[in-house]
């Protein structure tokens, strides 16, 4: 069955003193595009995430969004003690000088080197690694309930158009015989108007041999034919292939091909607004089928 390239999936968890949120989004697009934001400290994750997304997700336009928030003592900057002193005697120098000079411990600890980030020698790879693994799987399976129902939901409304074009095309075929009956009553009648006015006769073959050129032209029996396969073709790639949208696609093509074929062909009001029903019907289907993956 087809699923919609449109989803969304979170997942989030609490261990050891540290918070992890993860959020996974996906929208339509004709390729495999991915943007991941992951926290500094795993930033060499990121391959290792989008060759997961990639592999489970196909297609599409990927945003993941990685959070961690640390609540512990150990979130805590370090104070470079080293720095911080060598700060200090630089100032009390100044201070010889003989101007007053106020020493503010908050400006300190802005300056560069002062305050350190936590945990430099730690593995975050090692200890965050598993977990940041087991919720973005937790995510992305989120995202793909939420594409395979939104895909149902895309397939019933194909279904509709499907109908629609069907329906259609039954007219059409009751509709195309009457054409040329139609067309040799309007020749035949124009024709004997005028010879009679010129008094002259036609040889009855010749008027034959017209309508049935104007019949092999017009005929659009194999082009019907052909719309039908397709309709078929659609129908089983929405049931049976998961990976569908590139070939709806452009079966949505040829179906358009094929419709303007009978319409420029047939030369008939009749089946022209049936034409204008099948249209519109494959217009939507194109739209829809953009956000089939």
């Amino acid at each position: 069955m087809i699923v919609s390239m449109t989803g969304f999936g979170d997942a989030a968890s609490q261990r050891e003193g540290t918070h992890y949120s993860v959020e996974v989004r996906s929208l339509n697009n004709r390729f495999f595009k991915a943007v991941i934001k992951l926290p500094d400290v795993v930033s060499g994750l990121e391959p290792e995430v989008e060759t997961l997304l990639r592999e489970k997700l196909g297609r599409g336009s990927i945003t993941a969004i990685i959070k961690m928030r640390v609540e512990g003592a150990e979130a805590a900057y370090v104070i470079n003690q080293a720095a911080l002193q060598s700060y200090m005697q630089q100032l009390h120098q100044v201070a010889t000088l003989g101007e007053a000079v106020r020493i503010d411990m908050a400006s300190l600890l802005t300056l560069p080197g002062v305050c350190q980030e936590p945990d430099e020698d730690t593995d975050h790879h090692a200890k965050h690694g598993d977990t940041l693994r087991e919720l973005i799987g937790q995510a992305i399976d989120k995202l793909l309930g939420m594409r395979q129902r939104e895909g149902q939901a895309l397939f019933t409304d194909l279904q509709k158009h499907l109908g629609v074009i069907a329906a259609a095309l039954v007219e059409i075929e009751k509709r195309a015989p009457s054409v040329i009956e139609e067309y040799h009553r309007r020749l035949t009648s124009r024709v004997n108007d005028l010879l009679s006015k010129a008094q002259l006769k036609i040889n009855e073959t010749d008027l034959y041999k017209e309508v049935a050129v104007y019949a092999e032209r017009s005929d659009i029996a194999e082009e019907i034919q052909r719309l039908r396969h397709h309709l078929k073709a659609f129908e089983a790639a929405c049931r049976t292939t998961e990976h569908a949208g590139r070939k709806l696609d452009f079966l949505t093509q040829e179906m358009l091909r094929e419709a303007n074929t009978i319409g420029s062909k047939a030369n008939d009001a009749h089946i022209a607004g049936h034409v204008v029903d099948i249209k519109g019907a494959i217009d939507r289907m194109k739209e829809q089928v953009q956000n089939v993956e």
